[in-house]
């Protein structure tokens, strides 16, 4: 069953979608977004913190049953981090989460964002 069009949530936007953004909209923001290396995941980030933080959480800190493949800034997130002038690769400030539990905690912690979506 066809799920009904709607408006597009960006301010101004006409375009009927889905739900949430149109494909123009969701477009343009991941272009202003940047890439993963621009936003601060680059070496440094996998090298240091995402190796020792699924090292030390090999099972997902959430759900216990399946195995930790992000390492996901908390309880401060990297924005808040680097705002604060603490180090956002340091692996203290993250946890390891598996796929499901990550999608959950992104849509719960980050709504309207990309996994909100996913979680449809």
């Amino acid at each position: 069953m066809a799920r009904a069009q709607t408006v597009c949530t960006t301010p101004g936007c006409p375009n009927l979608c889905a739900g949430g953004r149109c494909d123009g909209c969701k477009a343009e923001a991941e272009k202003r977004r940047g890439t993963a290396s621009q936003r601060g995941y680059g070496s440094r980030h996998r090298d240091r913190f995402r190796r020792a933080v699924l090292r030390r959480d090999p099972a997902c800190t959430l759900c216990g049953a399946a195995r930790s493949v992000h390492a996901d800034h908390h309880p401060i997130d990297r924005r808040e981090l680097v705002r604060r002038g603490l180090d956002p690769d340091d692996p203290q400030y993250g946890r390891g989460l598996c796929d499901p539990c990550h999608r959950k905690e992104t849509a719960r912690l980050q709504p309207g964002g990309w996994a909100a979506e996913q979680m449809r």
